[in-house]
């Protein structure tokens, strides 16, 4: 089963993205913040971050820079699908200077989502 962070704020955006990869069968870790994000990281191993933008304490641009910075390579590796209600605030080239793949615009299209996650987790079967 492949192992997916959900990074989000707002539960109800969390709780909704959980349950759509759930009944995808995606084992998912839940977190509020670019901190608990490298937190289990460091745990763990993850197959794909789906990172909020706007969070409190560390930001999804920077998390992605720490992560792109990891010793570990396959952990600096992992793709990182930003989610953001702002996206006109940054260019396609901020994302990629920050090391974020691709960026799904809220409010969310759950299809899109599947579709993204799935193109992500099923290009680098374990």
């Amino acid at each position: 089963m492949k192992k997916v962070i959900i990074a989000e704020d707002s539960s109800v955006i969390q709780n909704l993205t959980r349950k759509i990869l759930q009944i995808q069968k995606y084992d998912i870790t839940s977190v509020k913040n670019g901190f608990e994000v490298i937190d289990e990281m460091n745990k763990d191993d993850f197959d794909l971050i789906l990172m909020d933008i706007n969070m409190p304490k560390m930001d999804g641009m920077e998390c992605a820079r720490k992560i792109r910075k990891m010793d570990n390579r396959q952990k600096s590796q992992i793709p990182i699908i930003a989610i953001t209600g702002n996206a006109k605030n940054y260019s396609i080239s901020d994302f990629n200077e920050a090391g974020i793949n691709e960026f799904i615009p809220k409010p969310l299209n759950f299809d899109v989502l599947v579709e993204t996650v799935k193109k992500y987790t099923e290009s680098n079967a374990n």
